[in-house]
């Protein structure tokens, strides 16, 4: 008997806020009637009519479509009724399933902005950010500069892209859509077939301030050198060492998840290794400042060995700018030497 009760819409009592389906009876300029079974009769009209004016254009008599109760008998004794408001809350509803249910979607690139791409799936807006596009749509931008930036996101308005929910949160109204998620199963079953030590022959992909990105395999998986992985030396810019399509050997440093770091120098002899037979405490030496920092002065001692002449050496900033000048050569005295720390403190030799 209580199964045979919960069957039978005309024993339920209708509620505010509540999403059931109605048959279009009659339409009228400013509303719509829609027969509601037992429940009664319901309208659409005013600014729930105003709203969904364009959807309501395109129903025909005898239709069923999901209205939304808003309240539940007005002055003429119909139940007003919301379209638009029943549309908005099933298109949650149905983000969160496909959430859930990791769903490949298609969505139309409406806008960019220089946090990322602007969207929307189902008649709700949503945000691609920069950092979840796909490694082949990420913009490789030098310098990391924001208007290069929005350049090339520009170039994807119009476009259709195919992604997955990364986000959704109906109370906040938050969409958030992801194009790497549906790239994540694929990579990662890819990178199984490599490992931390191995060395493969990359191509640079892109290069910007902090590093450079590099495909490498033949499923053209992305990885990234960072800037201090590039060579043993401390250098400003990447472009230093390579340039874009450039083909060299790295090895793999780190897999994280999806992600792959490799390194250039760990190729190279590190030329730290025989320091101590050329350098010892007390030595003095002849070096270029090519640094001034808050914290003391680089000086190149050789072109791939630098050491730091400390800001205690001075007293102040404004003292070690007075005695010493980037690109010009000074003497120094090794106070302390560390190869396994990569690390040599100097002092300044006064004339």
């Amino acid at each position: 008997m209580e199964q045979i009760l919960e069957n039978n819409n005309f024993l339920k009592v209708p509620k505010i806020g509540e999403i059931i389906k109605g048959r279009v009876i009659a339409k009228e300029k400013g509303g719509v009637f829609l027969d509601l079974g037992p429940v009664g009769t319901g309208i659409i009209y005013g600014k729930e009519f105003l709203d969904a004016k364009d959807f309501i254009k395109k129903l025909e008599i005898d239709q069923e479509v999901f209205v939304k109760i808003i309240a539940l008998e007005n002055e003429d004794g119909y139940i007003e009724l919301s379209i638009g408001q029943a549309d908005k809350e099933l298109a949650w509803e149905e983000l969160k399933e496909k959430k859930e249910k990791k769903e490949v979607i298609t969505i139309k690139i409406l806008g960019a902005n220089k946090g990322g791409l602007l969207a929307e799936f189902a008649g709700i807006p949503g945000f691609l950010p920069v950092s979840q596009l796909s490694s082949s749509n990420y913009p490789k931008v030098e310098g990391g500069d924001a208007l290069k930036i929005l350049k090339e996101l520009q170039k994807f308005v119009g476009k259709e892209m195919e992604v997955q929910i990364f986000d959704v949160d109906p109370k906040s109204e938050k969409l958030i859509f992801s194009e790497k998620l549906k790239e994540f199963k694929k990579i990662k079953e890819h990178l199984k077939k490599y490992q931390v030590g191995d060395e493969v022959e990359v191509e640079v992909t892109g290069i910007v301030d902090f590093g450079v990105f590099v495909k490498f395999g033949p499923e053209n998986l992305e990885g990234l050198i960072h800037i201090s992985e590039l060579d043993w030396k401390i250098i400003e810019n990447p472009n230093e060492i390579v340039s874009i399509g450039q083909r060299v050997k790295a090895k793999i440093i780190d897999i994280s998840n999806d992600k792959v770091f490799l390194s250039i120098k760990a190729l190279k002899k590190d030329p730290w290794e025989d320091i101590g037979d050329k350098y010892k405490k007390d030595d003095k030496v002849s070096g270029k400042v090519t640094k001034l920092n808050p914290f003391g002065a680089f000086v190149q001692i050789t072109s791939e060995i630098q050491g730091l002449c400390h800001i205690s050496e001075f007293g102040s900033q404004k003292k070690m700018e007075d005695k010493l000048k980037v690109g010009e050569y000074y003497n120094f005295k090794i106070l302390e030497i560390q190869p396994k720390e990569h690390r040599m403190i100097l002092s300044l030799i006064e004339e």
